[in-house]
């Protein structure tokens, strides 16, 4: 049965822990508003540049001399997984959840009989993924500079580390993974693929009602100079998407950490009592029995 030197010292750990937990969720509260405007503002950019996209592309004659980020290399035997993922953790089951989508998408392109490599976006994706796929890692991106403010260029960075690989031939396929935010309690982990850029089936499609477009100089120009900046435009969505349930993961994490650290020295101050009550009664027999002895 513990002391209550013992009952002292636990009751004042989760006191300190307590405290953590609840200064880590009073800044993740601070820091999520602002990750919600970013990615309230970032979200119809990036939709809207991808049915510009697909409009246009879609519009354009199938010929030799497509862009290849539209095109793609003509195979599909490499896929290249991006997956993005936090630095940090105390965030409950959001980076688990990804990577366990990761490691399922991962396991079918392996069953059909293709080649898998894999960039990782944050720490927790690389040291997950290392453990049953350390030969596919084929790099790391470090976010840990990216904890104040997301911004384009960060995310042009990865995308033109991403066109370089495939302008070597290093895949022939890229898809990123991320978790979309939904709400505090609500992160999901989506994929989306981004080269060749997907292209929505039945041809054409019109951006407002029935208008009709037509491109100047002509639609190839036009994307050789958007393809590049539509893949940092989804990397940078998938980015902000990121840090928005990453806040949101951890401020509910560390509320219900907080919770249970509550509940928890409520529970040890109860046995601390009693077993003080219990000493005290124990001494005051002693007394008695000593003094009726006399």
């Amino acid at each position: 049965m513990a002391t209550l030197k013992d009952l002292r010292k636990r009751i004042d750990s989760v006191k300190s822990t307590r405290k953590i937990t609840s200064a880590t969720k009073m800044v993740a509260a601070s820091k999520l508003r602002r990750a919600q405007e970013w990615v309230e503002a970032a979200r119809p950019f990036a939709t809207n540049m991808a049915r510009v996209m697909a409009s246009v592309a879609a519009g354009m004659p199938r010929t030799d001399d497509m862009p290849k980020l539209l095109s793609g290399s003509g195979k599909d035997q490499t896929v290249l997984l991006v997956v993005v993922t936090s630095d940090r953790g105390l965030c409950g089951a959001l980076n688990s959840n990804l990577v366990r989508a990761a490691r399922r998408r991962i396991n079918a392109l392996l069953a059909e009989g293709k080649t898998v490599k894999i960039l990782c976006v944050g720490k927790k994706g690389r040291d997950a993924l290392r453990r049953d796929h350390n030969q596919r890692v084929v790099g790391q991106v470090d976010t840990s500079g990216l904890r104040n403010k997301i911004t384009y260029a960060d995310a042009q960075r990865i995308a033109d580390q991403i066109t370089e690989m495939f302008d070597k031939g290093e895949f022939d396929r890229a898809v990123i993974f991320f978790n979309t935010f939904r709400s505090v309690i609500s992160q999901v982990p989506t994929e989306k693929q981004l080269i060749p850029v997907a292209i929505p089936e039945g041809g054409a499609t019109k951006l407002e009602g029935d208008a009709s477009y037509e491109a100047e100089p002509d639609e190839g120009e036009i994307l050789m100079e958007l393809l590049p900046r539509n893949l940092a435009v989804q990397v940078l969505n998938a980015l902000l998407e990121n840090n928005a349930s990453f806040q949101g993961a951890q401020m509910s994490a560390m509320d219900s950490a907080t919770r249970n650290a509550g509940d928890m020295i409520a529970r040890l101050t109860l046995s601390y009592n009693r077993a003080r009550q219990a000493n005290i009664t124990k001494e005051l027999i002693e007394i008695i029995s000593g003094a009726e002895a006399l």
